[in-house]
């Protein structure tokens, strides 16, 4: 009866041990998932006017979409930042299993500890407060001409260039895309 109780007790130390070891990005989780319909990522993708070649980030990645997309459809150079594990992890798996891998891959860290001055364009689907959270290091790192589009949140204190909405497709809700150019 005691050996069952300490093997089982050992086998939980050992699992509660594995989890605290698994390495976290520092930061704080600026939008909740809510995956883009794919639709919405190729009109995301056309509107900001993704070249091939051209070097694209998506910010808070989510499933890695995004950054499919961009690789495989636009032939960009495209990078995604997930500060969540698990979608880092299932996005890495889909860009190794489409074998995008010189084309594709996703950052497992905070959106504000990085670099994003080699961009030509980036998406974004937070939240407004992120969105003005972040708008300062963009601001400060962007090159002339980055274009950003902005998925149903606009950046306060940036007027958008251009204006997209898209009507409700069947999934239930519209959608409205913003495009600046800094």
């Amino acid at each position: 009866m005691i050996r069952p109780l300490i093997l089982a007790l050992s086998v939980f130390a050992l699992v509660v041990s594995a989890q605290e070891a698994t390495p976290r990005p520092a930061g704080d989780k600026l939008a909740p998932y809510y995956p883009t319909p794919e639709s919405v990522v190729e009109r995301m993708l056309k509107f900001g006017g993704l070249k091939r070649g051209e070097k694209m980030f998506d910010l808070g990645s989510g499933d890695g979409r995004v950054v499919v997309m961009a690789a495989e459809k636009f032939k960009a150079d495209a990078t995604g930042i997930e500060i969540d594990t698990d979608l880092y992890r299932q996005s890495m798996d889909r860009i190794k299993s489409l074998g995008l891998e010189k084309h594709a891959r996703i950052i497992n860290g905070d959106i504000t500890q990085q670099d994003f001055s080699s961009a030509n364009l980036l998406t974004v689907y937070l939240l407004p407060n992120s969105n003005e959270k972040i708008r300062p290091m963009l601001e400060k790192q962007l090159k002339k001409g980055t274009r950003i589009v902005a998925h149903d949140f606009m950046f306060k204190g940036w007027t958008a260039d251009k204006e997209e909405h898209i009507p409700d497709d069947g999934e239930g809700r519209s959608h409205t895309l913003y495009l600046y150019i800094r």
